[in-house]
């Protein structure tokens, strides 16, 4: 099995993102599959564009697009991805779409391929916080989870698709006192837990 996991350049004034640093640390194969990590920019249009041309170059079997939800406590699959981007503050471009269409004409939504509660079983499994979230949110993360997912159902319907969601590490909250953070070795297996459950069906 191939799976292609991608993770963002740091956004909103961060100075790291942990999705990416955990992804970095992912090994090179989790039960037998091999990783293929891809970064892409934190960027409308752009970060879906590249995802779905390295669907295309790689042919995965699965992809697993991981992101930054800080505030959020656990690390947490996404059930769904909406038609729309909507974003509260610009991108890495300065872009800042409000309200527009990322598919026009395309399903107002798509629910995630990956096993998602089973990966949270996992996830729990390792004696950590896992939980199913139920939106994406309506920025580059969200993008991403849906172009992939429409992109497969058009051309590749066998490749599972779905997007985690990962807390602040502790270095982002020193200034953030009331946000909850999780260590990045911790993320780091609670990825490798949740990817493990490819294996089953879910």
């Amino acid at each position: 099995m191939r799976i292609l996991i991608t993770a963002f350049d740091p956004f909103g004034g961060e100075s790291v993102n942990p999705a990416r640093e955990a992804m970095n640390l992912l090994p090179p194969e989790i039960g037998g599959a091999q990783m293929l990590k891809l970064e892409l920019p934190t960027a409308f249009g752009e970060a879906g564009e590249l995802v779905c041309r390295e669907m295309d170059r790689l042919r995965p079997d699965a992809v697993i697009s991981l992101g930054q939800a800080g505030g959020r406590k656990a690390v947490t699959p996404e059930r769904v991805a909406i038609n729309v981007a909507d974003a509260r503050i610009p991108d890495n471009r300065g872009r800042q779409p409000v309200d527009q269409a990322l598919v026009p004409g395309g399903p107002a939504a798509y629910f995630s391929t990956l096993p998602i509660k089973v990966m949270v079983e996992r996830i729990r499994g390792e004696g950590l916080t896992g939980e199913v979230s139920n939106s994406a949110g309506t920025f580059v993360c969200n993008e991403v989870m849906y172009r992939a997912l429409h992109h497969a159902a058009e051309t590749m319907p066998h490749v599972r698709c779905g997007f985690l969601h990962v807390p602040y590490i502790p270095q982002q909250t020193a200034e953030k006192p009331d946000a909850p953070s999780m260590a990045l070795e911790d993320i780091v297996r609670a990825l490798t837990a949740a990817i493990g459950a490819l294996e089953e069906k879910g």
